[in-house]
């Protein structure tokens, strides 16, 4: 068995990438390792994913079509599981034209590859930013989710629509997961946990909006690698093997944390306090997430496991190995 993952030198593509080498899975991953944050830090986690002898690595932009097609016709992927994607909600404020190019034009590319080589089961990453405006707590795949607060929500929200109409037109299994403020080692440098870390660290005070009367869902890379771990050798098929399009699930924590808590525990594992400064709450972001996660309960007696305060410590020693500090 071989699998495609598309994104393999971010966050989440190189835990997984690292999970499914362990397992003795072939895997082929692409990137285009832009420059959105360190392009030193993407190029970190691919050599620790050379050290795999069934890791292959090609420099493919999904919103190049015809890279894209050469190396699906050039394998035989049995599941492809698509995470390459522009991520940050502030970002898609600034540069929406490349949210287009990769979140929609590089998605429909992924989604005509998939129809025409046909894997078993195409996996792809959604957010929990879909949810918007949604006052509905916790959030539940069957709310309505029509009020996205970001063009990155948007975007993530046409995946969603997008992937249900090539799944019903061709019969093609797909999985969509909205993600909960996914954070741990080797996490992203434009997230919270990685900025307030670093800020600290040098003395800096850090940035909280709205006094930080904000909540969020984190949840802890291991988590959502075992989430996808057990869902991909799941494809959404009907008693009779017929494909159910639509098919979504939820992978946070279920079980939201305050900002300050959050902060308390970046503190608590550095041993040093943050100054803060204070600022208003920002375009397209929300009060709070939070996860209905019992989807996943039922289906594959899956709950996250990973604590608040175990999971900052663990971000905390690998960023000072990593960057020595």
């Amino acid at each position: 068995m071989t699998v495609l993952i598309t994104g393999v030198a971010g966050f989440i593509g190189f835990h997984l990438a690292r999970r499914l080498c362990e397992a003795g899975v072939d895997v082929v991953g692409i990137d285009n390792l832009n420059d959105y944050y360190s392009v030193e830090l993407k190029q970190a986690r691919l050599s620790k994913l050379a050290n795999y002898s069934n890791f292959s690595f090609h420099k493919v932009d999904i919103a190049d079509k015809d890279a894209l097609f050469a190396l699906f016709k050039g394998n035989a992927f049995a599941q492809v599981i698509h995470l390459a994607a522009q991520a940050g909600v502030r970002y898609s404020l600034e540069q929406p034209q490349v949210y287009a190019e990769s979140n929609l034009s590089g998605f429909l590319n992924v989604l005509e590859a998939c129809r025409q080589y046909r894997p078993e089961h195409l996996v792809y990453a959604s957010s929990s930013s879909v949810y918007g405006l949604n006052e509905h707590m916790p959030f539940s795949t069957a709310d309505t989710v029509e009020r996205p607060a970001s063009l990155y929500a948007a975007t993530k929200r046409a995946n969603e629509l997008m992937a249900f109409t090539y799944s019903h037109l061709y019969g093609i299994a797909m999985t969509g997961l909205r993600f909960f403020t996914v954070y741990g080692p080797w996490g992203r440098p434009d997230m919270a946990l990685f900025k307030f870390t670093k800020a600290i660290l040098e003395g800096q005070p850090i940035d909280v909006y709205n006094g930080g009367e904000m909540s969020r869902d984190f949840t802890y890379i291991d988590d959502i690698v075992e989430g996808i771990m057990r869902l991909r050798l799941r494809p959404p098929l009907a008693a009779d093997g017929q494909v159910v399009p639509g098919q979504l699930y939820n992978i946070g924590r279920g079980e939201p944390v305050k900002l300050l808590h959050f902060i308390e525990c970046i503190e608590g594992a550095l041993g040093l306090r943050a100054t803060i400064n204070p600022l208003p709450m920002q375009p397209g972001e929300v009060l709070r997430t939070w996860a209905d996660v019992s989807e996943l309960a039922q289906l594959i007696d899956f709950r996250p496991a990973i604590s608040v305060e175990a999971g900052v410590t663990n971000f905390v020693e690998w960023y000072r190995d990593f960057y020595n500090v």
